[in-house]
């Protein structure tokens, strides 16, 4: 099933036979969006997975199935995105910064339609306290794997429409939840090339006293990349990782 295909899926599977909706906070459209958002939406309708990460999903289907929220805000300074850092004691990931989401309970549904949608904003809601009304699902992008994880991870793209208040609802899961103006996220002195011991190089983001880097980091890198709102950066910058990361 190709990209273009899953998202119609995702956004019919959501109405019932008369064509009214089962849950609306499940539609995927792109009415009423901020023009600054055009050009994301563009090129999640477009965009391959082999074009966001060389890291794809196993072709025997092994993996865990997982979902994350890229939400887009408008704050103080313009467009913003929502963050948040794992808490340090967690078994995968610990302490870094990511998107919100997990994988998919047996209750949010098939993993091909409406799962991944339900998961995103659940664990949002659960990572963040998020309230999922205010948000309009505007995109989904292919999914990519973590090969470190094993996660099978689809990026939903939500428009934060209707702010709410936000934070860490489980310190045993989430250290801080925070905004990260894309103003910051394309400045090139933020940018840098992590190193991870293992020899792999990604792109990273230093921003809000945070280093992200990994699969968020690559996310949004190509984001920034296919919306066009990419600047020259020093590539050859490097940030070392420490070797428990």
């Amino acid at each position: 099933m190709t990209h273009a295909q899953r998202t119609r899926a995702a956004a019919d599977a959501t109405t019932t036979g008369t064509g009214a909706p089962q849950d609306s906070a499940l539609n995927v459209t792109t009415d009423g969006l901020p023009g600054w958002l055009d050009p994301v939406a563009r090129a999640a309708r477009t965009v391959r997975a082999h074009q966001l990460s060389r890291f794809l999903p196993p072709e025997s289907g092994a993996g865990r199935q997982s979902a994350v929220l890229v939400l887009f805000g408008e704050g103080e300074r313009g467009p913003e995105l929502l963050l948040m850092e794992r808490s340090g004691s967690l078994r995968s990931h610990a302490g870094q910064p990511s998107f919100p989401g997990g994988s998919l309970d047996p209750e949010d549904g098939d993993h091909t339609t409406t799962g991944p949608l339900r998961a995103a904003l659940r664990e949002a809601e659960e990572e963040t306290g998020l309230d999922p009304s205010g948000v309009q699902l505007f995109g989904v992008l292919p999914r990519l794997y973590i090969p470190v994880s094993g996660f099978v991870v689809t990026p939903v793209l939500g428009w934060w429409r209707t702010p709410s208040p936000v934070g860490a609802v489980d310190p045993a899961e989430t250290a801080r939840v925070f905004t990260v103006p894309v103003a910051d996220l394309t400045d090139p002195a933020n940018r840098a090339t992590a190193v991870h011991p293992s020899g792999h190089e990604g792109p990273a983001f230093l921003v809000e006293s945070a280093l992200v880097w990994g699969f968020t980091a690559g996310v949004i890198d190509r984001i920034v990349h296919y919306a066009g709102w990419e600047r020259p950066w020093d590539r050859a910058r490097q940030v070392p990782l420490d070797w428990r990361a």
